[in-house]
């Protein structure tokens, strides 16, 4: 790949760069599988310090806690126990000791004892899910670019995708913070399922598969400055500021801009610049507009249905979900749906010679 100080210097800006200190060699807490009154005493990160008050007016703090595996919430510290957790914030490493409770079907932890740990002593991002070698996937992507017949479509696309440094930080970004993806290379995963369910469409309907695929691989890379994964997955203040939307076509337009002669024409940027910023299809879920083409229709929907597919069958992989019975609690990531973890064998024996 050529080397390009552009597209990434636009989102590095607000960015993070990972930890490579040495981690432990020891496996970590499966955090999935953790049992009510089991023993905990192992190294987390925090992943999210939530501050409420009682009607009393005294204030109590929970801590999100996490690693490579999943996360848990702590019971509560109240005002006696406030001092313990004075100065923890969101992206510290921390050890704990504990136990594992039950309150209301969710499992959580009775913490003991907690200290914060030095954070060049701890490769923070071996702290965080991820989706696991990520070569796969660029293979896939690089493959489906290669098949595009139209050279001004893929001169814009090079751009970012010939780009060493925009490519390391796309590997890297998660898909979302706290929902679909939300892992190390999760922008990637979800870019590349959303590539192949969008190319499936695009067949059956007749759009253009070579403008579905740009518009796949351009609508998101507002995340690589509205995420920093140093640490905790969070937002950076373009993020919290702007959104992905939006500061993915100021990410598109501005690098189009550094080209003394434009790749594509001014309509053609339009066309692309529509399909980042009506992804999401409705307005009161972020994009100014919606889609008006077939390609951005096409878009919004294989966008959705890796999210949503993604979040159904990760609630259904969450044991936590399912203390009692086959029906989940509630999942925020569904709009607060349910799911229901079906346990028929619809007759199949496994190695039965007959079927």
């Amino acid at each position: 790949m050529t080397q390009s100080r552009t597209a990434s210097s636009i989102a590095a800006a607000t960015a993070s760069r990972p930890f490579h200190a040495l981690a432990s060699s020891m496996p970590p807490t499966d955090i999935p599988n953790l049992k009510p009154a089991q023993r905990v005493q192992d190294a987390f990160l925090v992943m999210d310090v939530e501050l409420r008050t009682l009607e009393t007016g005294e204030a109590f703090t929970i801590l999100r806690l996490g690693n490579s595996t999943g996360e848990i919430a702590t019971e509560p510290f109240w005002p006696t126990r406030q001092d313990e957790v004075a100065g923890v914030k969101k992206g510290h490493p921390v050890q704990v000791v504990g136990e594992v409770g039950v309150y209301r079907q969710k499992k959580q932890v009775r913490v003991q004892s907690i200290r914060v740990l030095p954070r060049d002593s701890l490769d923070l991002t071996a702290f965080l899910p991820t989706v696991g070698p990520v070569g796969r996937y660029w293979d896939t992507i690089d493959g489906w670019r290669r098949s595009i017949v139209k050279p001004r479509l893929t001169a814009v696309l090079d751009l970012f995708f010939d780009d060493d440094e925009f490519r390391h930080r796309f590997e890297l970004c998660p898909a979302s913070i706290r929902g679909h993806h939300a892992q190390l290379g999760g922008l990637l995963k979800h870019t590349t399922e959303v590539a192949a369910i969008a190319r499936a469409i695009s067949r059956t309907s007749g759009a253009d598969h070579d403008i579905v695929l740009a518009g796949v691989l351009l609508h998101d890379i507002g995340k690589l400055a509205a995420y920093s994964w140093d640490g905790a997955f969070d937002y950076t203040n373009a993020g919290s500021l702007l959104g992905h939307v939006v500061l993915g076509s100021l990410m598109f337009d501005q690098r189009l801009r550094l080209e003394a002669k434009p790749p594509c024409t001014e309509e053609e940027e339009w066309i692309l610049l529509h399909m980042i910023l009506s992804h999401h299809g409705r307005l009161e879920y972020g994009s100014p507009v919606q889609p008006m083409t077939l390609e951005a229709e096409v878009l919004h929907w294989a966008d959705n249905a890796s999210a949503k597919s993604t979040s159904v069958a990760d609630a259904l992989g969450d044991a936590a979900n399912f203390l009692e019975g086959s029906v989940s609690r509630p999942q925020w990531t569904l709009d607060h749906r349910r799911v229901y973890r079906q346990e028929c064998d619809w007759g199949f024996v496994p190695n039965d010679p007959i079927t």
